[in-house]
């Protein structure tokens, strides 16, 4: 039953019922927040028995290392060697960092900017502009990187199968096209991964520019919400077949498996990306935390390890999905106002409502005590052009509370489409 389809006395008794819903909604003076994608305290509990580790018996690697002292700017070497197993990639591919791997993209970019990257004619901060590709809805954080740099920002559409690379590879004709973000595997915020084929296609793409990179940050690549781990794709092995070697800068970390904020993250390239990063971060930093890898390796023990805790942490976050999905379903299936992606994986669910109608949703939640990301944060500039996209994140709070607040927000969601409706 769509509201098109309803006549002016059945608006009018929706609507009316729909008021008193969020009238009553209101009174409830609730305070909560489906913001950002943090794990929520039981999912960082997993993890406690790293504050534990590495214990006192042994504070050296394999070869003998004593990882207290400087040095080892490419992090220990068990550590790499586990989690390459996990993710396809070979150890010496492979760079272990600190904590974020925002903070490794953050240097990527900047260090192009101030010297070039090895592939540079000139350092990207001498170009007349620098342009990126920017697959929609995408992550915020993403965006405000190249944002901060003054990098003008091109959208594309985020398909189901991935990037949108009819798109991408008119874009590559101009040589001030430097780079693109993809979020592979259960994408921020919708949920999709990237096909094979797109992969295979994405890697091997003509570009007019030799320094054309893609920040292929697989942040979510063993975040399942179900016992499925799909293939991570080799996407490295991808761009040496295709002749492209040097274009992917390939992100991972331990951020949402153990703790946010003192986890492990993952640089894999070419070796001559690696060469160039290691040769600018030798001058930045001296080592990261190599105690912490430590910890890290003798808590996970092994590539199948980690996928033992995200079977964990699968348990804990679907059934606050499945209250999502199951709520937009009873409570705006019948109206045909929004659609929302059904993710296996990831951290979000993307939510489109009727178009122009995402800004009055947001004000409508707060007003009544439900935080959601701004309207258009997942847009470059925090711009929709059409007003249409939201982003739900319901890791964080305690189930009771994210079937409140979906309730609450749909009650939002229709409100905003019946006011547009009778404007």
């Amino acid at each position: 039953m769509s509201l098109l389809s309803l006549d002016s006395a059945q608006l009018q008794q929706l609507m009316e019922r729909t008021r008193k819903d969020y009238e009553e909604l209101q009174a409830k003076g609730l305070k909560l927040d489906l913001t950002r994608g943090k794990p929520s305290k039981a999912q960082s509990d997993l993890a406690n028995d790293l504050l534990t580790l590495p214990g006192e018996s042994s504070y050296t690697d394999a070869a003998g290392n004593d990882l207290r002292n400087y040095g080892n700017l490419e992090g220990i070497r068990e550590l790499r060697e586990l989690w390459g197993k996990l993710q396809g990639i070979s150890a010496d591919q492979l760079v272990a960092g600190d904590a974020s791997s925002l903070n490794i993209m953050f240097d990527l970019i900047s260090f192009a900017y101030t010297f070039g990257t090895n592939d540079s004619q000139r350092p990207w901060g001498q170009e007349e502009t620098v342009k990126w590709i920017c697959p929609v809805p995408g992550y915020d954080r993403h965006f405000a990187i190249t944002e901060r740099f003054g990098i003008e920002m091109i959208t594309i559409p985020m398909l189901e199968d991935g990037p949108d690379l009819g798109a991408v590879k008119e874009l590559l004709q101009d040589p001030q096209v430097k780079g693109m973000w993809v979020v592979p595997m259960f994408s921020n915020p919708t949920g999709y991964t990237i096909s094979d084929a797109k992969a295979r296609e994405l890697a091997s793409l003509e570009a007019a520019a030799p320094d054309f990179r893609v920040v292929w940050d697989n942040a979510y690549g063993v975040h399942t919400l179900t016992e499925d781990f799909p293939e991570i794709l080799p996407i490295i092995d991808y761009a040496e077949e295709a002749g492209n070697p040097n274009r992917f800068w390939v992100m991972s970390s331990t951020s949402k498996i153990t703790f946010a904020g003192g986890g492990v993250a993952f640089f894999a390239s070419s070796k001559a990306n690696l060469d160039w990063y290691l040769d600018i971060a030798g001058i930045r930093g001296i080592g990261p935390n190599k105690i912490n890898q430590l910890a890290h390796h003798q808590f996970f023990g092994s590539a199948e390890g980690v996928r033992s805790v995200m079977r964990r942490h699968a348990a804990l976050l679907a059934p606050k999905f499945d209250a999502v999905l199951r709520i937009l379903e009873e409570r705006l299936g019948e109206y045909e106002v929004a659609h929302w992606t059904k993710p296996e994986g990831g951290y979000f669910v993307s939510l489109d409502v009727v178009d122009g109608t995402a800004s009055r949703v947001w004000e409508l939640a707060k007003d009544a005590g439900i935080v959601l990301t701004k309207a258009g944060s997942a847009f470059p500039l925090g711009q929709d052009p059409n007003d249409r996209n939201l982003r739900l994140a319901p890791s964080l709070p305690p189930l009771s509370e994210v079937e409140t607040a979906m309730d609450g927000v749909a009650t939002c969601v229709l409100l905003a489409a019946l006011e547009k409706l009778s404007a």
